[in-house]
């Protein structure tokens, strides 16, 4: 038997330490909050999306009374960017989210298919950068697959 170990490394900022690009993409997940559909968790998720063209396509969650019926911020953005721009790698997503009258204290990460969904991207045009923000600190992590390190992506 052997043991493994996995490692997510990833760096903490505040807002004003963040590059002038990556404060854009955040305020963007931010100002998506505000197009959440979120009548039943009362949570709203803003996603943006970094294009290699230096597009930002922006996202937010969308539920709906049939629950699973819902589509997450993340996959709202990267299937819309794969539509409105076929074949244009993406570079980076920002979230945030926003609940109770304030944006979250810390962090939030994709879900689980959230995450497999930009893993599919990210094993096609290669890493894209994540960017969670919180009010107390936002981790930037090198790729998805630092979320997810057992991507599913062939079969």
């Amino acid at each position: 038997m052997k043991t493994h170990k996995i490692e997510t490394p990833f760096e903490e900022y505040t807002y004003d330490e963040l590059p002038e690009a990556d404060r854009k993409l955040v305020d963007t997940a931010k100002d998506m909050t505000r197009n959440s559909y979120a009548p039943y968790s009362r949570f709203h998720v803003g996603a943006a999306i970094l294009l290699d063209n230096g597009v930002i396509i922006k996202g937010s969650n969308q539920e709906n009374v049939a629950y699973p019926s819902g589509t997450c911020a993340e996959r709202t953005a990267c299937y819309q960017a794969s539509a409105l721009h076929p074949g244009v790698p993406m570079r980076k997503i920002a979230i945030a989210a926003w609940t109770n009258g304030h944006f979250q204290e810390n962090p939030i990460s994709p879900c689980g298919a959230c995450r497999q969904a930009l893993a599919e991207y990210e094993a096609k045009y290669g890493p894209i950068e994540v960017i969670l923000y919180g009010e107390k600190g936002i981790y930037k992590l090198p790729s998805v697959s630092s979320l997810l390190p057992f991507t599913f992506t062939e079969f």
